[in-house]
């Protein structure tokens, strides 16, 4: 199959047409990849921000297509369903998703080993074995993944668009209704206006939050944030975020908020705008090298505050993933204005480009 493979850190993607890919085994399905959008996270990888030890590998794992083939077993997907691809397929027989946590399913290890729980991959160039990038590496014609990793979306949704639930949709919105836990009347700090912060953005919308203060130094994302439900926008290179956010919380600081540029100094601004008793969650992905220091513990434990981190906005996909299309669907998200841009995958280091630059919110790359 044709896939863009990272084979060294720092260096383009190479668009090759050699990639072994296997049949689905006892559980999987196979599906042929339409679109797959670009996120932080993937460039990340290509870029040598987060360090791999084991290279080549086919980033990519916001992705939609449609069911290909599936192996045996399997009566939920047949082929020909159309589907959204999630980084992290639930079991439902593991320790954590017994207790309500399919996040954090022993299959959702694929996030940082690029594996399947076995311990392969299912694909290769040459004999040489090829990693799947965050667990689904979607930058190719065709994916493999288990039943749980393929959810089934009505055939009427455009896939081009639906591609963003997989990751920034399931994050950011499930980082403020799953995580957080954000009810009506909150006031809401979200750092960073990308495509986690402006799905956060509209989770908060949809919670009824009464302020949603957003803080990003891109004029044309701060335009973005207000467009998708921000209240009030603020220039961190110009603005003192804390002195702010005080001032329009009446010196009490916002009782949720968001990290969501994968910056860690910025967790940091988000604790200290947070109110006593309070929540800072912590949904982007710092460079493994950088780290978080709370001054004074005693003080950090009797403000009450809670910091917490957030994989995947703490989504089981197979609920979830329907329920975002039905809002969509209902008028209650907004996904086509999430895309803005799309190319072809000869185009895709040209979409990286894009995103090192902050040009855009998601761009969409065609397979």
């Amino acid at each position: 199959m044709r896939a863009a493979v990272l084979e060294a850190a720092g260096k383009p993607l190479v668009i090759r047409d050699d990639v072994d890919i296997v049949e689905p085994r006892a559980g999987e399905v196979r599906v042929r990849v339409k679109y797959c959008s670009l996120c932080h996270s993937d460039l990340s990888v290509v870029d040598g921000t987060m360090p791999l030890l084991e290279l080549p590998i086919i980033v990519g794992h916001e992705a939609a297509g449609i069911v290909e083939s599936v192996g045996p077993g399997v009566s939920d997907l047949a082929p020909g369903d159309p589907v959204v691809l999630t980084p992290a397929p639930p079991c439902g027989r593991c320790y954590h998703c017994q207790r309500g946590q399919q996040h954090h399913c022993v299959n959702s290890q694929g996030i940082m080993t690029n594996r399947f729980p076995d311990g392969s991959t299912g694909l290769s160039v040459g004999g040489q074995e090829v990693m799947r990038g965050m667990g689904v590496g979607a930058l190719a014609e065709y994916v493999v993944t288990s039943v749980n990793g393929a959810i089934k979306v009505p055939e009427d949704v455009p896939l081009n668009v639906a591609c963003v639930i997989g990751c920034a949709l399931q994050t950011g919105v499930g980082a403020v209704l799953n995580t957080a836990g954000v009810e009506e009347g909150a006031t809401v700090l979200i750092l960073g206006a990308g495509g986690i912060g402006i799905s956060a953005i509209q989770g908060a919308r949809l919670a009824g939050a009464a302020k949603i203060i957003v803080s990003d130094p891109n004029p044309q994302r701060r335009e973005a944030a207000q467009h998708f439900g921000a209240t009030h926008l603020l220039d961190p290179g110009s603005q003192d975020v804390l002195t702010e956010v005080m001032a329009l919380t009446d010196n009490i600081g916002v009782d949720y908020g968001f990290e969501t540029a994968g910056v860690a100094a910025l967790i940091s601004v988000g604790l200290d705008a947070t109110r006593t008793g309070g929540k800072m969650v912590c949904v982007g992905a710092p460079p493994l090298e950088e780290s978080l220091t709370i001054p004074s513990a005693v003080i950090f434990a009797v403000s009450g505050k809670s910091l917490c981190g957030c994989l995947l906005g703490s989504c089981n996909s197979p609920r979830d993933i329907p329920r975002l299309v039905s809002l969509w669907q209902a008028g209650k998200l907004d996904l086509d204005n999430m895309v803005t841009g799309q190319r072809p995958l000869e185009e895709v280091n040209e979409g990286m480009d894009d995103l090192a630059a902050g040009r855009g919110i998601r761009t969409v790359i065609a397979l």
